[in-house]
């Protein structure tokens, strides 16, 4: 007898195949650097912090202008939650998960920050000598049996 259900559809036939087919690759120059906050809103102290946080954080380094200005617009928001209109709560929340400001937020965007270099110190290995390619590196050979 057969497995339950109905048979699998044919893979070629799948509207997802498990990878993502509509990304795009963009080249380009340079990125932007953190802007200061806007001079003619009053900040609370906490967005402040905030907004230095964000300036920190690795994954700013590829901010585009238009990341920035975003963040900017949920500066606002940050500075009205902080004085008080908590209505923002649920778009402050959305926005920064946008960002990829948690954990989890990281994890469904598929962001991973990586410092390879520094755990092969930590972990006593040398560093993988550049140029030539993967298995030139590291293959190795492999014992035949005559």
């Amino acid at each position: 007898m057969a497995g339950r259900g109905p048979a699998p559809k044919d893979p070629s036939k799948r509207v997802r195949r498990g990878s993502d087919q509509g990304a795009r690759l963009v080249l380009v120059g340079g990125t932007v650097s953190q802007p200061e906050l806007p001079d003619d809103v009053d900040w609370p102290a906490a967005t402040r912090a905030w907004w230095k946080t964000w300036g920190e954080e690795p994954i700013s380094s590829e901010f585009r202008a238009t990341d920035w200005a975003f963040l900017a617009e949920t500066a606002l928001l940050h500075a009205a939650v902080w004085t008080g209109e908590l209505k923002h709560m649920p778009e402050l929340r959305l926005r920064v998960a946008k960002l990829g400001a948690t954990l989890e937020d990281r994890a469904r965007l598929r962001i991973t920050f990586a410092q390879a270099d520094e755990a092969e110190k930590r972990a006593g290995r040398p560093a993988p000598a550049a140029g030539g390619s993967a298995r030139e590196r590291y293959q190795r050979p492999v014992a035949v049996a005559e």
